[in-house]
């Protein structure tokens, strides 16, 4: 959906009403089913996701083109590897969930997320969205196989997975069909020796994101302020 920069504020207003939504497609489309009419959704590049300082710089501009036509606008990111650090709220509150990255808001809060990893760190989580966007490791294995052949590829493809052992995919998003997607993770588990698992996810955190309350969860960052790391503490 392209940005209505002027949507946000009605004839005699004081104030706007209208939210936006600035996130990767992946988890946009997870977030559809709790928009509402006053909430506008920005897409940026989801490989981005892979270069933190060129995803600040997005961000940045794209809030900064935001000015105050909105009540508020969220990113639905996290920290993201320092990505969020030192970007700077526009002419309305910035809201940003304190989460690493967006693989809390698909388990449902920070907390879920954090109690997993210190249960079983070496793993790789999957969705409907990321294999639907074919952006994972996998489906860069198969451009190494294109491009160097099977041998080296599996050589990277060690490397890359050397410390993971488990392949969990999250049962977050709404709607029929998950065997399809079952079946990839068995299949792409057997093939790089991981052991394929499946959980149910929760929709808690993405329905606080897009409707509130914004508590403990979040920074809420006013006007002018800008984000640090201590914020996601």
């Amino acid at each position: 959906m392209q940005p209505n920069e002027t949507a946000g504020r009605k004839a005699g207003d004081a104030k706007p009403t209208r939210q936006k939504i600035i996130g990767c497609p992946v988890v946009l489309e997870a977030l559809a089913p709790y928009l509402t009419v006053e909430t506008e959704t920005q897409a940026l590049d989801a490989g981005l996701h892979v270069r933190p300082e060129s995803l600040r710089l997005e961000l940045q501009k794209v809030i900064d083109a935001s000015g105050a036509n909105f009540s508020a606008v969220i990113l639905a990111y996290g920290l993201c590897s320092g990505a969020a650090d030192g970007i700077t709220a526009g002419g309305c509150r910035l809201v940003i969930p304190k989460i690493d990255d967006c693989i809390s808001l698909f388990l449902g809060s920070r907390q879920e997320y954090r109690r997993l990893v210190l249960a079983d760190p070496g793993t790789y989580y999957l969705t409907r969205g990321w294999i639907d966007a074919a952006i994972t490791p996998f489906d860069d294995y198969q451009a190494m196989v294109a491009r160097w052949g099977e041998k080296r590829a599996e050589y990277l493809m060690g490397i890359i997975l050397k410390n993971y052992k488990r392949l969990v995919f999250i049962r977050a998003e709404p709607g029929a069909g998950l065997e399809t997607y079952e079946v990839y993770t068995r299949k792409i588990a057997q093939k790089f020796n991981l052991r394929a698992e499946f959980m149910t996810g929760s929709a808690d955190l993405m329905q606080k994101l897009v409707r509130g309350p914004w508590g403990d969860d979040f920074v809420v960052v006013p006007p002018g302020r800008t984000l640090t790391r201590k914020d996601f503490n």
